[in-house]
């Protein structure tokens, strides 16, 4: 029995073909017309409908190259299923280099969203409905925000997800799972409570192509597509690095105004106590030391060498099984090739 073709904006893709579709979300004041751009990949085979998007916040770009890279691969030529690849949804964010939009709503809290409201309810609606709701499984790429850099994480609630959530946490193969609450007006808030699989993927910095977050997105989306059943006929090069969850983060921040100095890079492990780095006056007779206020390992840091007095500066990752953490992160950093020229 044929499979039915796949309906995404009024736009008709049958199986075994991919379409690229603009999808109108607004006008700018010269009317001219912006559009949210999406690719559908349809398989000939059924499968899981997935969605991988990106720059929700629009100066997270690392995600819309890992999309692109994604679409380019041969490995989604002989897809099961269906794939709805959006590299930019906050198109106003995007070419303004900013994490807003133009109201300055962050639209990851605009979710669900409604026809009515705010600009950024307006088009968490349109997303929502056009886009989303067409979904089984979803995974939503981010960066670390401006001037802060993530080691590669995975973000999930674990625990009242269910199986399948976990079964992709463990697929995606980032050495770092953070057990992650929701947040009220997020996508991956408003997937999870209707029963729709979701990860977010962290990794790199705002504004930035960092080869080693983006080599890191693709292998992860296509281990997940396998891990689905999506993609056949593929021989896993090699088992994915095994991930640890974290039990919890917080961050270490500023003590004084002043100019930073660090001591730790990204991806290390560190004890409680131990001085993560210095924020000290331009004359450097004021100092003062920031400290770990837990064991665990850094998962995102601040790229800024200016810091004002409370500014978060080091994100710091608790686990049970440290020594695996730091283990699953080595493990990680050798099996990228070629390795990132710089952790920070």
């Amino acid at each position: 029995m044929a499979r039915a073709p796949f309906e995404l904006a009024g736009i008709t893709v049958k199986p075994g073909t991919r379409a690229q579709i603009d999808v109108p979300v607004a006008k700018l004041y010269t009317h001219a017309p912006l559009d949210i751009p999406v690719e559908v990949v349809h398989g000939r085979q059924p499968g899981p409908t997935l969605l991988v998007c990106s720059a929700i916040h629009g100066d997270e770009i690392n995600g819309v190259e890992i999309v692109r890279r994604l679409l380019r691969s041969r490995q989604i030529n002989r897809l099961r299923g269906t794939l709805i690849a959006v590299p930019i949804v906050n198109i106003f964010g995007f070419v303004q280099h900013s994490r807003y939009l133009p109201d300055r709503r962050d639209l990851n809290r605009c979710f669900p969203g409604s026809e009515s409201g705010s600009l950024g309810g307006r088009i968490a609606a349109l997303f929502r409905e056009q886009i989303v709701d067409h979904a089984t499984h979803i995974i939503d790429l981010h960066t670390g925000a401006i001037h802060r850099t993530n080691l590669p994480q995975i973000r999930a609630q674990l625990g009242d997800a269910g199986e399948e959530t976990r079964r992709m946490a463990d697929a995606f193969g980032a050495p770092v799972i953070l057990n992650a609450e929701l947040r009220e007006g997020s996508l991956r808030h408003y997937a999870q409570t209707r029963g729709t699989p979701v990860l977010t993927y962290e990794a790199g910095e705002a504004l930035r192509f960092d080869e080693w977050a983006i080599t890191a997105g693709v292998r992860g989306v296509l281990r997940v597509m396998r891990r689905l059943d999506m993609l056949t006929g593929e021989q896993r090069r090699r088992k994915p690095p095994a991930a640890e969850v974290a039990n919890g983060s917080s961050w270490a921040r500023a003590p004084i105004d002043g100019i930073l100095r660090p001591k730790v890079r990204l991806g290390a492990r560190v004890a409680k106590g131990q001085v993560l780095g210095k924020v000290a006056d331009p004359f450097g007779e004021t100092e003062g030391e920031i400290l770990s206020m837990a064991d665990g390992i850094v998962i995102g840091m601040s790229r800024l060498p200016l810091a004002n007095e409370g500014e978060a500066l080091f994100h710091i990752a608790r686990f049970d099984a440290i020594e695996e953490a730091e283990s699953a992160i080595e493990t990680f950093h050798s099996s990228l090739e070629p390795p990132p020229d710089s952790l920070y």
